[in-house]
């Protein structure tokens, strides 16, 4: 029979199982976080490392040290193990790629031309890094003190500035293969904001002002007075037309970065954020496309592994234009900040009403369909 855990003990459940993924199942020998625990899928071995997972994971340890999960001692010999890997591993004007080999500390290639430098991963893993140097910045531990120390110059490595090719705009990618053929800037609103806020905050290697106006905000471009279901959207989605984009836009940037209050000269950040996720709670109520299963306790669309209608699966980045009938748990549960008490349903739903179902060794699946009836393990 289920079982109903009480709102503190959920809590406290999905914190300590999320970080048994990051640390019972990290790759085993730079201690980083893999790119997914099953291992069949192409480009997929055990030994894949995900740059900017791996700085979610150093942020959830972390918070497993705060809540007596791990050992302080323990979590500070693996966390220097990972950052002497970072040090050691292949860097491009001081940015890492998008995956690394957790052997040889090579670039495993991502697509096609992408075999250098990834900005927005970078960024990713650089707020978890400044997170690991002000955690233990001030301790007299030798041991922390150097591990705060080789964070610090771990982020200040990162030359922010050679990504933007002398224009007022952030490149996502530079191969020593392939130059800046990929082409692709960083332009709001998405998830690359943080990249703009560290390469502003850069000490030796800062933006000007001109290349976040121009390139986030488009000069002023990125705002947007349209509204969803009577909710402002605040801000133009990239490539959402009138829309919202995926959830995690609104969740890699604030990781590290504070969105309550929030703004530069267009727009206020904790309003989008809070309105993307309420926008995206009332879409999954509304439910245009008629999915079984979606509900209030049941919602949130964000990129994930999936099923596509034909049957086959791959990843994709759900949204409202583009609602597989999948549902990926990390997009409610990561709004707990900005929708507390849709996302308390949906950490309900998961282990009140379909632990079995939904939650396996380290925290909710990755994905599932009500509708089909079919999970992702």
């Amino acid at each position: 029979p289920a079982t109903t855990y009480t709102d503190a003990e959920l809590i406290t459940m999905v914190q300590s199982d999320v970080l048994k993924y990051f640390w019972d199942y990290a790759e085993s020998n730079s201690k980083l976080s893999r790119e997914r625990y099953h291992t069949d899928e192409p480009n997929a071995d055990a030994n894949t490392v995900a740059v900017g997972g791996s700085g979610f994971g150093l942020m959830t340890i972390l918070v497993g040290i705060n809540n007596g999960n791990i050992s302080k001692s323990e979590a500070v010999s693996r966390l220097t193990t990972a950052l002497n890997y970072l040090e050691k591993a292949d860097r491009f004007h001081g940015a890492w790629p998008h995956w690394l080999d957790g052997v040889t500390g090579k670039v495993k290639p991502f697509s096609s031309n992408d075999d250098g430098a990834d900005l927005v991963e970078t960024a990713f893993l650089t707020q978890g890094l400044i997170c690991v140097r002000e955690y233990f910045k001030n301790s007299t531990n030798a041991a922390e003190k150097a591990l705060a120390t080789k964070a610090d110059d771990l982020w200040k490595g990162v030359e922010w500035n050679w990504f933007t090719q002398g224009q007022n705009v952030l490149y996502w990618h530079w191969s020593p293969n392939y130059g800046f053929v990929k082409g692709m800037k960083l332009q709001g609103f998405d998830e690359t904001l943080i990249t703009y806020v560290l390469a502003a905050s850069s000490p030796n290697h800062s933006i000007s002002k001109e290349v976040y106006q121009q390139g986030w905000a488009r000069n002023g471009g990125i705002r947007n007075s349209g509204s969803q279901y009577g909710i402002p959207l605040v801000v133009n989605h990239n490539g959402a037309s009138a829309s919202v984009g995926p959830m995690f836009w609104s969740h890699y940037s604030f990781l590290g970065l504070d969105p309550r209050g929030l703004s530069d000269e267009y727009v206020n950040y904790g309003d989008a954020v809070v309105n993307h996720a309420k926008i995206m709670y009332q879409y999954s109520l509304t439910n245009p496309k008629g999915w079984g299963g979606y509900s209030n306790k049941n919602w949130g669309l964000t990129a994930s592994y999936s099923r596509k209608p034909d049957g086959s699966t791959g990843y994709s980045a759900h949204s409202p234009t583009n609602d597989l009938g999948i549902v990926s748990p990390t997009a409610a549960l990561s709004n707990m900040p900005y929708t507390p008490a849709e996302s308390m349903n949906m950490l309900r739903f998961l282990y009140n009403e379909n632990k079995d179902k939904y939650v396996g060794v380290a925290g909710p699946y990755d994905a599932y369909s009500t509708h089909y009836n079919w999970v992702t393990p």
